[in-house]
């Protein structure tokens, strides 16, 4: 146990406490590691796209033989001129660098938003929408291996009375008051510790990234801690 000799772990220990040095106030040293992440990170998907992406997505579909070398089942593969198609609107999309021919950017971009929202459509409609329906509709009494289930019965009629109070909360055609009305209430709650609990998952999120960068400070740096 000491501190780290490893010219490596200091670098990462820097620029750790720089990003946190954004806590105090906007300064160069936090100015310098977000730059550099930023720089960094474009860079490595920049590459990783081209080679799992561009690569074998396209150039080994066009002229097979070219990627024997990195992808040899690829290789052996008939040539799919079909891709054609993504190649120019790749390069379409590389107009937008150009001040004359922005314009024409402006068509492959409209022909895969329009393609891609078509297809998404369908897929969240079916994942999603009739997804969240189905399991809405449960029944009250939950039966667990021939036996009531008091737990199961329980957290069904949670879910169904969240469902139906807050379904009436985004119904505006019959004004919230009486019954109606706390039944919308009972609605705004379900919703708002729902909302509440995503918050949560995403702060505890952020906390977990935060007791790594603490284990690499008192642990690999420091070596005040054993991990």
């Amino acid at each position: 146990m000491g501190i780290s000799g490893d010219i490596w772990v200091w670098i990462g220990a820097f620029l750790t406490f720089s990003i946190m040095s954004f806590l105090y106030k906007d300064n160069p040293f936090y100015k310098f590691a977000e730059h550099l992440f930023v720089g960094v990170s474009a860079a490595y998907w920049m590459c990783m796209g081209i080679w799992q992406t561009l690569v074998p997505n396209l150039i080994a579909k066009l002229h097979p033989p070219v990627v024997s070398e990195i992808l040899p089942a690829a290789s052996t593969k008939p040539a799919e001129y079909s891709y054609i198609i993504p190649l120019v609107l790749g390069i379409m999309f590389l107009m937008r660098l150009s001040p004359k021919g922005a314009w024409i950017s402006r068509w492959a971009l409209a022909f895969i938003v329009g393609t891609t929202a078509g297809s998404y459509l369908t897929r969240y409609l079916r994942s999603d929408f009739l997804g969240q329906i189905q399991y809405s509709i449960i029944p009250l009494i939950s039966i667990e291996d021939g036996s009531f289930s008091f737990v199961g019965t329980i957290s069904n009629i949670i879910i169904f009375l969240g469902v139906f109070c807050g379904l009436i909360y985004f119904f505006f055609s019959k004004e919230h008051k009486g019954t109606f009305g706390v039944a919308s209430k009972v609605g705004i709650y379900i919703l708002m510790i729902t909302f509440g609990a995503g918050f949560g998952y995403t702060v505890m999120a952020r906390i977990s990234l935060l007791v790594g960068r603490m284990q690499f400070i008192f642990g690999d740096w420091l070596g005040i801690i054993s991990r």
